[in-house]
């Protein structure tokens, strides 16, 4: 008998033993595919129509001169940002929208290199195209996506 094969036996009898895993499984699988329908939908309408061309806010808004909302906020971003990559990641093999919910994460964590990745992923015909069908529907402007020669 080979490895797979074994494999497989041995994670069929060990669902069989323990049916609330299964449950359990199917009910985060459930929850994601739900809320990544109405969440992702919501943050790219919400999504700075320049934000691929402009820097974040510099220090000279109200938020950037408020330490506390800007830490809090910080924070808060990328708590939700790294569920959203955790969330988009397993979409890409349980139902979902898994493209488009990595990259509304990316875009709400910070890291080094984010810049250049969401370029990249934006000049992407199709994903352009999905996130700014999001935001037609939602009575929002096309995303301004900048030439591929601005990209770093």
């Amino acid at each position: 008998m080979s490895a797979f094969i074994q494999w497989l036996l041995t994670a069929f009898q060990w669902i069989d033993e323990h049916p609330s895993a299964l449950a359990w499984a199917f009910s985060v699988s459930l929850l994601l595919f739900v809320g990544s329908c109405f969440l992702i939908p919501f943050l790219i309408a919400h999504m700075r129509q320049d934000y691929f061309v402009t820097p974040d806010p510099d220090e000279h808004t109200w938020f950037g001169r408020h330490q506390i909302a800007r830490a809090t906020a910080r924070v808060l971003k990328n708590t939700l940002g790294g569920a959203l990559l955790l969330a988009g990641i397993a979409m890409m093999v349980l139902p979902g929208q898994g493209v488009i919910t990595v990259i509304v994460a990316l875009s709400l964590l910070e890291f080094p290199g984010k810049r250049a990745l969401e370029r990249r992923l934006i000049h992407q015909p199709q994903v352009s195209r999905a996130i700014n069908w999001i935001r037609a529907r939602s009575g929002r402007p096309p995303l301004i996506i900048p030439d591929r020669s601005n990209d770093s």
